[in-house]
């Protein structure tokens, strides 16, 4: 069986990333290799395994563009109105809080936050699928 290690995206700004990443979701670096080119910072914080692989390859301009191919980056957290009240005072500006439904049964909560390259994050309260 192949076990999720981790996702990889390219980011413009090292140190604004990684400010933005501890302050949003508490992911500090697990492992760092820096290389004349480019330095590959992982992250992960005491509940994940899996971790977000930061690559910035030093020099490149202009910032990385998505494309119409990338999604988003799914998150579960205690207290989708608290998370969101206290990301907002952070001033990373999430969206509001929207619920999933299929027909009256509450499938999800969440709202979506994006880091500094703009990549999406959703941000789901742990209940049901996203325990």
């Amino acid at each position: 069986m192949a076990k999720i290690i981790h996702s990889m995206i390219r980011v413009h700004d090292l140190d604004r990333s990684l400010q933005f990443y501890k302050a949003a979701l508490g992911l500090s670096p697990s492992h760092r290799l820096d290389f004349p080119d480019f330095s590959l910072v992982y992250l992960r914080n005491e509940e994940n395994d899996f971790e977000i692989e930061l690559t910035w390859n030093k020099g490149h301009e202009p910032a990385y563009t998505h494309g119409d191919g990338y999604g988003h980056v799914a998150v579960a957290v205690t207290g989708v109105e608290a998370e969101r009240e206290r990301m907002a005072a952070l001033g990373i500006d999430p969206t509001v809080v929207r619920e999933f439904k299929r027909g009256d049964e509450l499938l999800a909560r969440f709202f979506f936050i994006q880091d500094p390259d703009g990549y999406k994050i959703e941000v789901l309260e742990r209940a049901g699928h996203y325990v």
